[in-house]
């Protein structure tokens, strides 16, 4: 000291690890004695003296660590080059390896005999594989695990204990679970999680928690030869359970939420959505159908919201698939309820009523009402869809009053539900005043989410009622909200298809196109046949409006075959869209073309016609099968079209009674469906309508 005491001089204290309270007690002494003294000291961990400056030695970034694992591989195999078929496969192996350089050097060697495929699909043997190192290295250094195990046994009995069970995380950790899942036998988990981050083996990251992936794969094996696996993953898949369903009651059902409230909920169900997975991985492996079906339940909001629905039903059906024995009556309720919703976005509608019909027996006998209402709602919608109109009505009337009490949230979607129900039946100031009061309700709970759905609601009735100015302005009010989270896909979806509708109306192609062109790709996204098929049915129109008509039936005629596909016929005012779409292009085009370009646009494969509705105008429609002329369906009964052949011959009412032995009332019915389904207002403009198109109509 009494050298170095008038220098200033630089002294390293290189791997101080595995003597770390010495060389803190050393480093003291020095600094003390020596004020001019420089120390720089290496270890896993800080020394924790006064002064003390800690620079912690992040993995190698993704570039960094491609070229070291490139210049090593070069090293053992000449030939080894980055090429455009590697380089891809390369970075995986990189992220895998966590950019930890020796991994990345002991993998490396292995090109010697194995291709970097063949490195990356043997990763989860990676103790195993990366081994034989260099023979001048220290021996802790020559194979992965030996560096491993070195850390590994420094470690006291609680870091081990907490290290161990904290593999059974995946995705990473917040201190709340960390605690619930690795507390057990009394240790301090805080403290302990604080000792594992300071010895770099846990990552703290904006208040989330992580192993690298080469530690958990080390501790997960520890873990196991512990005999502790069952039991910390029983811990880890209770605690998610718990936190999915008070996730749900804040982010969707709790009318007290504030929207902050639900986007924070909506934040942490994504973020810890690998657990979640591994939750029900658990469940499956263990046969906790209980466990599984609630977990299922509870992430059901988040995948509708998501349009994650194939995930979601996938995790139903798995769990379903367990032994039912020992399901309380009120989990298999809520279960079969939100499955049915599920598949019910799937278009899979005889699956969704029955799903709907048992939940709602289910609920009653519970004397649930809040899940009488879900189930009843449900099967309202199916009805709806179905065309089924009167019975839809009949059962949302219900809901609506039957909730109007404590249940604001069913009486919101009952209100939208009333609401599309009067666009279909042509009441549209009925509709306006019923989405404004699902808004009001939907505001008041700050459920803002399903407030877009009511705004575009609003956007779709003054679209119908021929203000595409005004739709325009419900339909970008809904988007704007759809954009605070990126993952309101099925929402922003709709937003975006309204607003490509109304800027097709407000002469405006290049917009309408960018915008629908955005909510096809996010739609078939999600597995939505009957949104892609109205979206198609749009693109359809933008193609007539760009002058390519023979383009714009083969797109109508893929949208009919996306909605055979998802059993839901065409809505009268989607009908009579396209009515007056064909009647405009026979008109140019005659209908025996007609008829071949919509078969050829059904036989397009789905995902070809979503691509050739994407294509610039002038695109072709590729690779069609070869089909036999079709005639495109008529949105008219045949009765209905019997009844229209007789008002082109001047009937009345009356006599189109008397020739077709039905009542006078039954016969105005008729009539006034036609007008609906055609967009059309007097008798006389069905005269002419039957008189041009006639031919087409024929059985």
């Amino acid at each position: 000291m009494a050298a170095l005491a008038p220098r200033r001089p630089l002294l390293v204290l290189d791997n101080c690890e595995h003597l770390v309270d010495a060389c803190a007690a050393f480093a003291e002494r020095l600094l003390t004695g020596c004020p001019r003294l420089h120390l720089l000291a290496t270890s896993r961990e800080p020394l924790r003296v006064p002064g003390e400056v800690v620079w912690r030695v992040p993995p190698l970034e993704g570039g960094a660590a491609v070229r070291l694992f490139a210049d090593r591989a070069a090293a053992v195999r000449p030939d080894f080059g980055l090429t455009e078929r590697n380089a891809a496969v390369v970075a995986r192996l990189a992220r895998a390896l966590d950019g930890m350089p020796l991994a990345l050097e002991l993998a490396a060697a292995r090109v010697a005999f194995l291709t970097v495929e063949q490195i990356t699909e043997r990763l989860d043997e990676r103790f195993r594989l990366l081994v034989r190192g260099s023979r001048t290295a220290a021996r802790r250094q020559r194979t992965l695990r030996a560096t491993v195990d070195w850390s590994h046994d420094l470690l006291d009995a609680d870091e081990r204990a907490v290290l161990r069970r904290l593999s059974v995380f995946a995705g990473g950790w917040t201190l709340e679970a960390a605690e619930r899942v690795c507390g057990a036998g009394g240790v301090d988990v805080l403290h302990v999680l604080g000792e594992l981050t300071a010895k770099s083996l846990v990552v703290a990251e904006h208040g989330r928690y992580r192993l690298l992936e080469t530690i958990r794969h080390y501790a997960a094996e520890r873990l196991a030869d512990a005999g502790e696996a069952d039991a910390v993953a029983e811990r880890h898949r209770v605690h998610f359970v718990e936190l999915a369903e008070r996730l749900e009651w804040t982010g969707w059902r709790d009318p007290a939420a504030t929207w902050e409230e639900r986007l924070a909920a909506f934040r942490e169900v994504r973020a810890e959505l690998d657990n979640l997975r591994a939750a029900l991985d658990a469940c499956l492996r263990h046969d906790a159908t209980e466990a599984g079906l609630r977990l299922c339940t509870a992430t059901r909001w988040y995948w509708m919201i998501r349009g994650g629905f194939r995930e979601s039903r996938q995790g139903f059906e798995r769990c379903f698939a367990l032994p039912r024995g020992g399901v309380p009556p009120a989990v298999r309720a809520a279960a079969r309820t939100a499955y049915g919703q599920a598949v019910y976005e799937h278009d899979e509608l005889d699956l969704a009523a029955s799903c709907a019909r048992e939940g709602l027996r289910l609920h009653r006998e519970l004397g649930d009402r809040q899940g009488v209402h879900a189930a009843a709602g449900l099967l309202a919608r199916v009805d709806l869809r179905r065309g089924r109109i009167d019975d839809a009505e009949r059962a949302l009337a219900e809901i609506r009053e039957s909730a109007r009490a404590d249940d604001p949230f069913n009486e919101a979607l009952a209100l939208t539900s009333l609401a599309a129900l009067a666009v279909r039946r042509g009441r549209l100031r009925s509709a306006a005043r019923l989405y404004e009061e699902s808004l009001a309700l939907y505001r008041r709970m700050e459920h803002y989410g399903m407030a877009a759905n009511a705004l575009a609601g609003l956007g779709v009735t003054a679209h119908a009622e021929g203000d595409p100015a005004r739709a325009l302005r419900h339909y970008r009010a809904a988007h704007e909200i759809t954009t605070r989270l990126d993952d309101f896909r099925s929402q922003r979806a709709r937003c975006l298809a309204g607003i490509g509708a109304a800027a097709l109306d407000l002469d405006d192609p290049p917009a309408a196109r960018r915008h629908l062109s955005e909510s096809l790709e996010l739609t078939a996204r999600t597995g939505q046949r009957l949104g892609v098929a109205r979206i198609l049915e749009l693109f359809a129109a933008l193609a007539a409006h760009e002058g390519d008509p023979a383009r714009a039936v083969r797109i109508a005629g893929a949208a009919d075959a996306f909605r055979e596909a998802a059993g839901v016929p065409a809505s009268p005012g989607s009908g009579a869209r396209r009515e007056a779409l064909l009647e405009r292009i026979r008109a140019d085009l005659g209908g025996p073309a007609v008829e071949q370009l919509w078969s050829e646009g059904r036989a397009l494969p789905p995902d070809r016609a979503i691509a050739h509705a994407l294509e610039p105008p002038g695109g072709t429609a590729g690779d069609a099968p070869p089909a036999a002329p079709r005639r495109p369906p008529s949105t008219l009964t045949p009765r209905e079209r019997e009844v229209a052949q007789l008002i082109s011959r001047g009937l009345t009412n009356r006599a189109i009674a008397e020739e077709l032995y039905i009542s006078p009332g039954t016969a105005g019915r008729h009539v006034a469906n036609i007008l609906t389904k055609l967009g059309l207002r007097s008798r006389a403009q069905i005269a002419a309508w039957w008189t041009q198109n006639s031919g087409s109509y024929r059985e």
